[in-house]
């Protein structure tokens, strides 16, 4: 079935599309902007504030590459509806968890519907739209959608603010159960009927298993003392299961992840680009919400509010960067973009008790949101230009892992690497002394990524489209991890992949 432009079943789609994936990019910025709260409620440590973000991450980042195959295989619109339902489900089980432990495990579950529905939107809108509206329903899930990102600091801050934390999660419910009722009303069924085989579901379970181990080893050796028996047992787990993994990928027949598409330089380069930028955004975004709050006395939604210009600059500007990107190359942006990234997170630095928000927190924000937009779109174009076009869906899951698990290591590493522990976050001096050390981190990073941009093809993205419309490239909602559509319209004259998300 193909929906045109215009038609009430194209705005029930889009509808549901955007009510959907909005609903996982509000409760991600909430999350963050809750996280004081949270732990002082519950009493946290800084390994349980971890938790609470890597619990999700983890199972997003291990579940992403099976879920988009599960809709292709299962039924698109089914997998959606079963994703929303479950990240309801989860979000009351965050609502009323009277613990840390209880807490990281709803959010964990509630990782496991976002996995499910985040590359469901995007799915539901390729397989649904007739191919000359594709772009143009696309370009409005994006920007529509994109509202969610830029309203969810202020949204967040308030309800935090009017009651509890807990309703940064309850708030999920009733949009749960309004989107599974507009998918039913208005989204069509669709599946690939030439898929064949099983999915990939053990290799994904030990991919899980391997992240998992690693990602606790890191979060808990701080406290426990690397030769502990509990820190030994999850490294130990977690590299075989990464190892296996990997030969698993290369014996299978149908791997989830085909082996040679990373015999493109510009693929490789790319998605190490993004590892190491994606990690330093990780940590920046965890702290900063946290330093506004405890260091310099904000109130949650002055916090997050104090965000909100990234997120604008963003919103604006994109679509302008990935069309630069396509008529001079994407080398340039992708060189310099990271720097004026790292250029932002060291006037950072100067975000310590007493500063002004106008003087020292603005000028460091809108700097940064300037070096997100430069890289973010053309780095998904690169991905996406640089695959096969048979291996899209594939290629911006990789994308996409990749984005999630440097955002994982780097909630996980950067803590106790700055030389933040157990309630340390508490005292205003040493959260800024760690504050200060994780940004000079952070910025180093970034740099790295300008430095490995040098070996990207500028050539990537010239190969003609058709006058087909542009999908603007907007990118990634950075504070939740939730996906914008790909940037890079594939040639018309090619077949098209299956639909993904990327990381930006």
């Amino acid at each position: 079935m193909s929906i045109r432009w215009g038609t009430p079943a194209a705005r029930g789609v889009l509808a549901t599309t955007i009510v959907g994936s909005g609903m996982a990019m509000l409760d991600g910025t909430i999350v963050n902007v809750a996280l004081p709260r949270i732990g002082k409620e519950l009493d946290a440590s800084v390994a349980g504030l971890q938790w609470i973000l890597d619990g999700y991450l983890l199972s997003l980042a291990s579940l992403i590459l099976i879920a988009g195959s599960l809709g292709d295989r299962y039924g698109r619109r089914r997998v959606y509806v079963l994703g929303v339902v479950w990240f309801g489900a989860a979000s009351l089980l965050c609502g009323v968890a009277p613990s840390t432990e209880l807490l990281v495990v709803a959010r964990i579950l509630q990782g496991v519907g976002g996995a499910l529905l985040t590359p469901g939107s995007l799915a539901i809108l390729q397989s649904s739209f007739d191919r000359q509206d594709r772009a143009r329903a696309i370009g409005a899930w994006s920007g529509l959608g994109g509202i969610a990102a830029a309203v969810g600091p202020l949204v967040g801050g308030l309800l935090v603010q009017v009651w509890s934390w807990r309703l940064a999660f309850l708030i999920n419910l009733p949009v749960a159960i309004v989107v599974v009722w507009m998918a039913r009303k208005y989204v069509p069924e669709s599946r690939d009927e030439q898929m064949t085989g099983h999915p990939g579901i053990l290799s994904s379970a030990v991919g899980a298993i391997g992240l998992a181990g690693v990602t606790a080893a890191l979060v808990e050796a701080p406290g426990r003392g690397a030769g502990d028996f509990i820190v030994l047992i999850a490294g130990i787990l977690g590299i075989a299961g990464l190892t296996s993994f990997v030969v698993m990928q290369h014996k299978s027949r149908e791997p989830l992840v085909p082996p040679e598409m990373f015999r493109d330089r510009t693929f490789t380069v790319a998605n190490a680009l993004t590892f190491v930028v994606y990690t330093a955004l990780g940590g920046v975004f965890m702290l900063l919400v946290i330093q506004l709050q405890i260091s310099l006395g904000y109130p949650p939604t002055a916090a997050g509010v104090a965000g909100l210009p990234i997120t604008l600059i963003m919103l604006l500007t994109s679509s302008y960067s990935g069309k630069l990107a396509q008529r001079i190359g994407p080398r340039l942006q992708l060189v310099v973009g990271p720097f004026v990234i790292a250029a932002g997170m060291l006037l950072m630095m100067r975000i310590e008790p007493g500063a002004s928000y106008l003087t020292e927190v603005l000028p460091a924000v809108i700097v940064f949101g300037l070096g997100l937009t430069t890289v973010v779109a053309p780095v998904t174009a690169t991905v996406l230009a640089a695959a096969e076009d048979r291996h899209a869906g594939v290629a911006s899951g990789v994308n996409n892992a990749i984005a999630r698990t440097g955002g994982l290591l780097a909630v996980a590493v950067l803590p106790a690497v700055a030389g933040l522990n157990g309630a340390a976050y508490e005292d205003p001096a040493a959260l800024t002394s760690a504050w200060r050390m994780a940004l000079l981190i952070c910025a180093v990073l970034a740099a790295v990524g300008g430095f490995l941009a040098l070996g990207v093809r500028n050539d990537v993205l010239s190969a003609p489209a058709e006058a087909e419309p542009e999908s603007p490239a907007p990118g990634q909602c950075l504070h939740c991890g939730v996906e914008g559509p790909p940037t890079h319209v594939k040639p018309a004259h090619q077949p098209t992949g299956s639909p993904g998300t990327s990381p930006g």
